[in-house]
């Protein structure tokens, strides 16, 4: 029988942590919480069901998911990365159960389909389900590639396989929540696309049109940056809205495409410009600038 660990990165998901572990209890033999100091009941949740708890400080994501690859000793043949407010479908439940022992030897990572949920509506369109996203791997065979925003996994070895459910991520905060959040994320988009160069050096993630969707997700990224800036954020979402039909989702695939396509570029392109305003007055590099932004206490 295979074995998998589950690895949930955890900073005040008191509202998702129940729905997520429980999600997961029937297919993994252990299931790590590794937590950013928590002001609510994280915590509380986590030891209420029996799974084992660490703390780092917050850094990236990267650096937050490699920490937890490194330090809590995983033993298990199958390591799942999953975000808190994210849970697994009874099928694809059943199908990690069947067909993880039956994989072939060269199989090393997994893709699962993700299924948005935004404003309590099923994203279907706009070119965002179906997204494949590789979530599962053989312990020893992958890390986190080190960037701010857009890290992908990186596999030392093997193949990727393909497996046919879906799991679901559907936050449940506010959408003030939601902004505040992507202000965040903004930033440190914006501090890649200025490291774009320095990044691009030391990049084990290739830029392919037909390559993973990691790869062909890069691939797009680069185009998307060759366009001027605030021009950009108007063509993508005339993209996702209009041309792969993001409108048939209602109202709800208004707000979500307006706000994830357009408003959230905007604000990456309003980081950029602010920074470069700001450096030349300053007399440090915009990289500088923003990363004192983000990481000055």
């Amino acid at each position: 029988m295979s074995t998998i660990s589950v690895i949930i990165l955890t900073y005040n998901e008191e509202q998702h942590l129940s729905r997520c572990i429980a999600s997961v209890k029937s297919i993994a033999q252990r299931i790590i919480v590794i937590d950013s100091y928590s002001c609510d009941k994280t915590i509380e949740i986590a030891k209420n069901h029996g799974v084992d708890i660490y703390q780092n400080k917050w850094f990236n994501y990267a650096n937050q998911f490699n920490w937890a690859l490194e330090n809590t000793q995983i033993n298990t043949d199958w390591i799942f990365r999953l975000d808190a407010d994210e849970y697994l479908t009874e099928q694809l439940k059943d199908e990690i159960k069947i067909k993880i022992p039956l994989l072939e030897p060269n199989i090393a990572a997994i893709n699962i389909k993700r299924r948005v949920y935004f404003l309590g509506k099923w994203m279907k369109h706009g070119g965002i389900y179906p997204t494949y996203l590789p979530r599962i791997w053989k312990t020893g065979y992958g890390k986190i590639e080190s960037r701010n925003m857009d890290e992908h996994l990186v596999l030392s070895g093997g193949k990727f396989h393909d497996f046919e459910y879906d799991l679901v991520d559907e936050n449940l905060n506010t959408l003030d929540w939601w902004s505040n959040k992507h202000i965040k994320y903004a930033l440190r988009e914006a501090l890649d696309i200025s490291l774009k160069e320095e990044l691009e050096k030391k990049e084990n993630i290739t830029s392919k049109i037909t390559g993973s969707q990691a790869e062909r997700k890069r691939f797009i990224k680069n185009i998307y940056l060759k366009f001027p800036l605030f021009i950009r954020p108007s063509i993508y979402f005339l993209w996702r809205y209009i041309f792969r039909l993001g409108f048939l989702d209602g109202r709800e695939g208004f707000v979500w495409n307006f706000l994830q396509a357009y408003w959230y570029r905007v604000f990456v392109d309003c980081v950029l410009l602010e920074a470069e305003k700001k450096s030349s007055i300053e007399g440090v590099s915009a990289s500088e600038w923003i990363k004192n932004k983000i990481y000055s206490p």
